[in-house]
């Protein structure tokens, strides 16, 4: 199976994006964590994404504030699909690093999910890498369905009172 790349921008952003890294857990899916910087390791940054599908990577999530270049960056030196999260911050609460995320150029996209959305990130690898691993389509496939059976479990609470 292969691996998914969570790349953060600052170890800041680590609260966040553990939730990724513990929803890939729950599927089994094997992870790395690493932190690189678009505009302080932009080097790092290029050379990791360029080489990511040799090295056994099938999607990068990539987590990143304010101007939140980091997803673009990476997006742009792979064919592999980029996920971006756009994190939270104190200047504009997160909207700076959203419209960063999803602004970008044609030819180079980044799935992007909600500020501070690290676990739909996670899903949204596994779904991906579902495309061509049967067992993983599986396990989406029950998840849904325990989500819906928690659903309806809550409502026959909500309406035996």
């Amino acid at each position: 199976m292969k691996k998914v790349a969570i790349i953060m921008g600052s170890d800041s952003d680590l609260p966040v994006v553990k939730k990724a890294a513990d929803e890939l857990e729950s599927f089994g899916v094997p992870y790395e964590m690493h932190i690189m910087s678009a505009h302080r390791s932009p080097e790092l940054a290029h050379a990791f994404s360029a080489s990511a599908e040799e090295n056994g990577f099938g999607v990068i999530i990539a987590a990143a504030g304010m101007a939140a270049h980091l997803a673009g960056v990476l997006a742009a030196s792979t064919t592999l699909p980029v996920i971006g999260i756009p994190m939270k911050s104190a200047a504009l609460d997160g909207m700076d690093a959203l419209l960063a995320t999803v602004m970008m150029p044609s030819g180079i996209p980044v799935a992007t999910v909600a500020i501070d959305g690290a676990k739909n990130a996670a899903v949204l690898a596994v779904q991906m890498l579902a495309l061509s691993e049967p067992t993983l389509a599986a396990k989406l496939k029950d998840r849904k369905r325990e989500m819906a059976e928690a659903v309806a479990e809550k409502d026959r609470k909500l309406n035996a009172r």
